[in-house]
């Protein structure tokens, strides 16, 4: 069932067994597992269908250190979902560790415990099997290259998206559509209501875009909301005190984690290569991907450092052209195109080689922002402004034998950042169009992040003249300004899982330490943030928390 509060506030409200406030991975998965389960269940989603000027304005935030992208904030339902590129990977072993290097201690899970839920993710929202981001599962990918190097302490690290995203709005609606799921569209959380005892919540204040307010009352509660939301909302209760909800030991808001990054550093092949696609990226059995370097996990543990990774972008004589990246997108847009190369790419063995860092899942600003007419229009005027190295990327994408040889490679990093307490997500003294204070995110690079990441460098130097690949030009160990400072849009570890409530906000069942019915999901409640882009495990995370749901409902059991 869908209400949109915009068109018709009903009088009133049935009391749901659970109450979600999100439909981005997180609530939408939660949705997809909790239908038809015997459950009433609301899912509350700030913003509409599509995306509104309200929803937009809320997304407003304030950052102090790396900048925070306004659309991996999206008020819309499916959440930010609706912008990603569908890349993935699961977390490493080490990510679960508690290592002697961090403040922190790590997750109160093993890895083991994920790997289950990481396959039902697999099944049942179509990201790629657990088993197939094993590097060996692609030694044959890897084989069709021009050269196959073997580097010691370092590992390979396989990301995969499904050729075409997944999105938790368009995708997913079937609980929507029967009557046990009440989707409630236009309906801005405002703040948690307490009980009492303000050791339960009782309610959640919510408005719609007329300022018409309401509450939803329910048995449990669950934020999904992103690692900036989940701590506004702990934050910003304030019927629970002064600190808000969960904060006894101001824990709420800190440790906030990033995946940083940006280009640094070129590599020079000794002998120039024409097809590379296990490292460069292609598309392959129905996925797109690559593999990514990192350091071994005994090197890691040895050196006490963090686990950050790079990979391989070929430099072709179009790189960095805008009009080559216009192109890119609008062939993106345009299902026929988009539809030839996937049938392609998942022919057989067949294998449809990148061409442009553009193609790949990390897609930039220019692809991302939202668009109007008059910049539908500026992508083809950039399309013919470049005309030269736009037709010689495109001759090279129609005919292979046309595509030219590698020379030099430059490395895009990617960060793990250490869960620092003063890495925190607090509540600024601006407002937002509903009075609420807007959220504001102190984050930069710890000593420890760019150590890892220089070292990370080192080794690599050394491995790439042992093996004969080439030479690699980095200066990120005598650089006054740290050169990695892009935003990933991945906002992780706000209320962060733990056995210790001194150290962290929610338990391992993902309940808020001293509220009995409160739960959160989403990437706000990881331990530590590895290099793995985190929506597999937020979803594998929110099947986890769905089962522990329904089996603490029968069993009668809020504590």
């Amino acid at each position: 069932m869908i209400t949109d509060l915009a068109q018709h506030v009903p009088e009133s409200l049935p009391r749901f067994d659970v109450v979600v406030v999100g439909s981005g991975p997180a609530g939408g998965t939660l949705a997809n597992e909790l239908a038809g389960k015997g459950l009433r269940v609301a899912v509350l989603e700030s913003g509409r269908r599509s995306p509104t000027a309200r929803g937009d304005a809320l997304r407003a935030v304030e950052f102090d250190g790396l900048p925070i992208k306004e659309y991996s904030r999206e008020r819309v339902l499916g959440g930010a979902s609706t912008t990603w590129a569908g890349l993935s990977s699961p977390l490493d072993p080490i990510d679960f560790e508690s290592r002697p290097v961090l403040s922190r201690p790590g997750w109160p899970i093993e890895r083991a415990a994920l790997v289950p839920y990481w396959q039902r993710a697999a099944e049942r929202f179509r990201f790629p099997e657990f088993a197939s981001f094993d590097p060996s599962s692609l030694a044959d990918l890897r084989a069709k290259g021009d050269v196959a190097p073997t580097f010691a302490g370092i590992d390979e690290k396989v990301f995969l998206a499904r050729t075409e995203p997944q999105d938790f709005g368009r995708e997913f609606q079937a609980p929507y559509e029967g009557d046990d799921v009440h989707l409630l569209l236009d309906a801005t959380v405002l703040e948690l209501v307490p009980d009492e005892s303000r050791r339960r919540v009782a309610a959640v204040k919510v408005r719609n875009s007329e300022g018409r307010e309401l509450e939803v009352r329910g048995e449990r509660f669950v934020l999904a909301t992103g690692g900036i939301e989940n701590a506004r909302l702990l934050l910003g209760s304030a019927g629970f005190g002064e600190r808000g909800v969960g904060n006894e030991h101001d824990q709420v808001g800190r440790c906030f984690m990033n995946h940083p990054k940006n280009y640094h550093g070129v590599l020079t092949l000794r002998a120039p290569v024409q097809s590379l696609p296990y490292f460069f990226g292609c598309m392959y059995r129905g996925f797109a991907g690559y593999a990514g370097l990192r350091l071994d996990e005994e090197t890691q543990r040895g050196r006490g450092l963090l686990n950050s990774y790079v990979r391989f972008e070929p430099l072709f004589p179009w790189s960095d052209s805008e009009g080559v990246e216009s192109l890119v997108l609008l062939a993106k847009r345009s299902k026929f195109l988009l539809d030839h190369w996937r049938r392609r790419g998942a022919k057989g063995d067949a294998v449809v080689e990148l061409r442009d860092y553009s193609e790949t899942g990390d897609d930039s600003d220019l692809q991302n922002a939202r668009k109007k007419g008059g910049d539908w229009v500026r992508l083809g005027w950039n399309v013919v402004a470049d005309a030269p190295r736009v037709a010689r990327y495109a001759t090279s994408r129609l005919f292979e034998r046309r595509r030219p040889k590698v020379r030099r490679v430059r490395l895009r990093n990617f960060m793990e950042m250490e869960p620092d307490p003063s890495n925190r997500v607090v509540l600024s003294d601006a407002r937002d169009a509903d009075g609420r204070p807007v959220p504001r995110v102190a984050s930069r690079c710890t000593e420890l992040d760019r150590r890892s990441l220089v070292e990370l460098h080192e080794v690599l130097r050394n491995e790439f003249a042992r093996t004969g690949l080439g030479d690699l030009e980095s200066s990120l160990s005598v650089e006054g300004e740290w050169p990695i400072d892009q935003d990933a849009s991945h906002h992780l570890g706000t209320t962060r899982m733990g056995d210790d409530p001194r150290t962290s906000v929610v338990d391992r069942d993902l309940r808020v330490h001293g509220v009995a019915n409160l739960h959160v999901a989403g990437g706000s409640v990881f331990a530590t943030s590895g290099c793995a882009n985190p929506t597999y495990t937020i979803v594998a995370l929110s099947i986890r928390l769905a089962e522990h749901l329904v089996a603490s409902t029968r069993a009668g059991a809020v504590r």
